[in-house]
């Protein structure tokens, strides 16, 4: 999930080689072509990462910056972070939605903080000097454990403390290496107290938990099948999960001058939202401008 800190000189040669890459592939649609030429102008140029939801959140920035009156160049589908993080340290890419957690632990891979607030605070010391983040959204894309929604209303289950009171056997089904993660069945077990039997169920982990194969499942915060697959993501009060909230990542140069348009953003995009746009992209097949206007305007933000 995340990678180990590298020198600046061994970030900006892994971007360079990704660039190359791009560039025999797609001829002139990489996405990093000469972007510095058009940040030097005061123009806003936004990245984003080759997901979908990433690319939604990218959108609903430029969108709203246009709006607001500033010149905004797309600089969508760019990678991993070995390919943005020099390009953002560089100036060329000014804003990028990004996920506190995983950014974090690019930075400082031993971060002991887990917490959302601890988080974003261990965040803003982490980052190089001139890059900076501004709000983070309530929005995550994160480990949780899941539930169907008759199981939560079974047993009232909100958050993953309550799964003491469940009186049937508790399976936990995930990816085959959550059985040795920090925050699988062990840590379950010393952060919660809740004993769970453990099944390896790979990509089928959602469809297991519909099925009842399993009745506790490692299910990403922002995956749209929780909508509409009816399923409750249980709160995790103690912190057993590494939060990854949706945070602006921008250049220092220019934050104080997007703040208010971007902090807006971040203050209405919620999980449930984030999930909904997920889901008008992978189930509605929405284009992913459609969907960033129409909830900019149900949000009031344009």
């Amino acid at each position: 999930m995340f990678t180990a800190r590298r020198t600046r000189a061994g970030l900006a040669a892994a971007a360079l080689f990704s660039t190359a890459i791009a560039l025999t592939a797609c001829g002139s649609s990489d996405p990093l072509d000469t972007p510095s030429e058009s940040s030097a102008d005061g123009t806003i140029v936004i990245g984003s990462q080759a997901y979908y939801s990433n690319e939604i959140i990218a959108e609903i920035y430029a969108q709203a910056l246009e709006d607001a009156g500033f010149t905004v160049e797309r600089q969508f589908n760019i990678g991993q972070r070995d390919a943005y993080l020099p390009e953002l340290e560089s100036g060329a890419i000014t804003l990028f939605p990004e996920y506190s957690g995983n950014l974090l632990q690019y930075f400082e891979p031993d971060t002991e903080a887990r917490s959302p607030e601890d988080v974003y605070a261990a965040l803003a010391d982490a980052l190089p000097d001139n890059l900076t983040v501004l709000d983070q959204a309530t929005a995550s894309d994160q480990d949780s454990y899941t539930v169907t929604k008759a199981f939560a209303d079974e047993y009232s289950l909100a958050s993953i403390e309550d799964l003491a009171n469940v009186t049937v056997p508790l399976t936990l089904g995930g990816p085959p290496e959550l059985e040795e993660r920090p925050y699988g069945p062990t840590g379950l077990k010393d952060t919660y107290g809740i004993d769970v039997a453990f099944s390896a169920t790979g990509d089928t982990t959602v469809e297991d938990l519909v099925a009842g194969t399993v009745n506790v499942a490692n299910v990403f915060t922002a995956d749209p099948r929780i909508q509409t697959d009816d399923l409750v993501v249980l709160e995790d009060p103690k912190s057993l999960f590494l939060a990854s909230n949706v945070v602006p990542l921008v250049n220092a140069d220019v934050a104080d001058d997007i703040a208010d348009v971007i902090n807006a953003i971040s203050a209405k995009l919620t999980p449930e939202g984030l999930v909904a746009l997920n889901v008008q992209s992978t189930v509605d097949e929405e284009s992913t401008p459609d969907i960033a206007k129409n909830w900019l305007t149900e949000n009031g933000l344009l």
